[in-house]
């Protein structure tokens, strides 16, 4: 083979190691939020660590698509809240799901201590209890201490957009947890 034959095959094992580098570095700094974000949104602690790691592989093989390294954060976010919506959708049409007989561990993980310690058994109903675009967005601005350009970049639309967004799911989140109050009352 000649050099030229040769040049493109490097500059792919180039990208590729540049890739796995710069997406391990994002799995090292944010892979707790990412589990915690996922957990809240998918309300199962086993799927959202499944859900992290397919983020992280996503993240990988869509790497060439990072226009903005600066704006990494977000656009591993907005990845993770593609996964735990195409995972609702889905939960949607599949409502059954026959119980194997096996236990899960009898002690909680120290995520799940921490993540539902955040939250009382109310706000979590109410926050289930609104559409899944509003809680993404509330998670992100709340708990994970979004700025306003960083929640419009992880959801894909403009700033005026999430402002909008998050007005709606602060009004919604508020009716949810009046009728939760009220429920168990």
């Amino acid at each position: 083979m000649t050099r030229d034959e040769l040049a493109p095959r490097d500059e792919a094992g180039t990208r590729d190691t540049e890739a796995r580098r710069f997406v391990e570095e994002l799995f090292a700094r944010y892979h707790a939020e990412i589990y915690g974000f996922l957990a809240r949104m998918v309300r199962d602690e086993d799927l959202a660590a499944d859900l992290t790691q397919d983020t992280f592989i996503k993240a990988y093989r869509a790497y060439a698509t990072l226009a903005d390294r600066e704006k990494a954060r977000a656009w591993v976010y907005s990845i993770a809240n593609r996964a735990a919506l195409d995972e609702l959708r889905h939960r949607r049409v599949v409502r059954f799901v026959p119980w194997s007989g096996e236990s899960r561990g009898a002690s909680p993980s120290a995520e799940s201590t921490v993540l539902h310690g955040q939250m009382s058994g109310e706000m979590e109903r109410a926050l289930a209890r609104i559409p899944e675009r509003q809680r993404s967005a509330l998670i992100l601005a709340e708990i994970h201490d979004f700025t306003g350009l960083e929640l419009a970049a992880a959801l894909g639309t403009s700033h005026i957009a999430v402002r909008a967004l998050l007005t709606r799911a602060r009004d919604n989140l508020r009716a949810a947890l009046l009728e939760e109050q009220a429920r168990t009352a």
